[in-house]
């Protein structure tokens, strides 16, 4: 029929989810098959809706298409090894029922490769309090020791102390979708204070729960994006 439009591919969905994910919803409802669809590299529409913070698109594609939480790409990696945010990952988790312990090629889990990359802190300390603390809740992460493992010899920050919580629920979608890497100062600040003696004191976890605060509603800072994240187009 002349002026009818071709089918998308699922190639036209992941170029459209950074920028356009109600066009994706919109063009998933006439055709649903793609929902569940991947690229050559395995890499699917959870995996950028993930990677890209894109809070109703995640919803939508394990709630009302039913594509696992857990699909992996070439790599087995699931859609938590491409998290940038602490909400997003939340969402994964509890909501959706992601596997915070899923392993991918290289024997490791989203919170350690996160962790060992460097880039996303909270992150790592949100999916290592969800794996070992039984508790999800990243209003309230279970306290551990620091890790002594780091990158460029900074070292991984342990997530809040039990008292501390931080309502990710208030985190608008908008500023989730521009985080980016913390900045060094950032980096540095959070470093310093888990070091302090007093960081399980009133003083210290008034400081931690202040700059985490501050990094959750502002994480937007100037910076490259992942290099996990896969380049469409």
């Amino acid at each position: 029929m002349a002026g009818q439009q071709p089918a998308p591919t699922i190639s036209r969905l992941l170029n459209l989810v950074p920028d356009a994910p109600e066009q994706v919803l919109s063009l998933l409802s006439a055709h649903p098959h793609l929902a569940s669809e991947q690229d050559g590299h395995g890499y699917s529409l959870l995996h950028a809706a993930a990677s890209y913070s894109h809070l109703p698109l995640l919803r939508a594609l394990v709630q009302a298409y039913h594509v696992s939480p857990d699909i992996t790409d070439e790599d087995n990696e699931t859609p938590l090894f491409v998290v940038e945010s602490p909400a997003v990952a939340e969402c994964l988790v509890t909501e959706l029922g992601a596997n915070v312990s899923w392993r991918n090629d290289e024997d490791q889990t989203a919170e350690e490769k996160i962790e060992a990359e460097g880039d996303w802190p909270l992150v790592a300390a949100y999916l290592r309090s969800a794996a070992g603390g039984g508790n999800a809740d990243a209003s309230a992460p279970a306290a551990t020791a620091p890790s002594e493992n780091g990158v460029d010899g900074v070292r991984v920050p342990p997530p809040l102390p039990p008292n501390v919580r931080i309502d990710m629920s208030t985190v608008e979608a908008s500023s989730i979708d521009e985080s980016e890497a913390p900045d060094p100062e950032f980096r540095r600040r959070i470093e310093e204070l888990a070091a302090r003696d007093d960081f399980q004191g009133e003083e210290g976890q008034r400081q931690l729960r202040e700059l985490v605060t501050d990094a959750v509603t502002g994480l937007a800072a100037d910076g490259q994006r992942r290099d996990v994240r896969r380049r469409v187009g």
